[in-house]
């Protein structure tokens, strides 16, 4: 069994930056490939950014390359989601996830573990 539990949200303006942190507890968080997905009202749960359990391999949406950086502690059992150059299309609620395998990394079906979301809001 693995815990996640995310923090750093908050309003920002658009053009802004914040970070996000998930704090694992439980099961050897380094054998765990980790990922962000964010759901905004009405919409589905959509992939943002993922990283490898082993060599820190990341990938990422599209819409966030160039803008979002993921990255993990595994001495600390934590990831992280650095949000740069914020839009208001970035508003969502945000979600921590773990898993063993992970695959497809993209696909929120793939995770086992989950967090229980941290509120961002960017205006503009």
């Amino acid at each position: 069994q693995v815990q996640l539990v995310e923090s750093g949200g908050g309003l920002v303006q658009a053009g802004g930056s914040l970070r996000l942190s998930c704090a694992a507890s439980g099961r050897t968080f380094s054998r765990y490939a980790m990922g962000w997905f964010r759901q905004a009202p009405g919409k589905e749960r959509e992939f943002v950014a993922h990283i490898t359990w082993g060599d820190g391999i990341t990938n990422y949406a599209d819409d966030v390359k160039g803008r979002f950086t993921i990255s993990r502690d595994n001495a600390k059992s934590t990831v992280h989601l650095q949000m740069n150059r914020l839009k208001p299309e970035d508003t969502a609620i945000y979600y921590c996830a773990a898993d063993q395998s992970a695959s497809p990394y993209d696909s929120h079906r793939a995770y086992k573990y989950w967090g229980q979301g941290t509120q961002v809001t960017v205006s503009s």
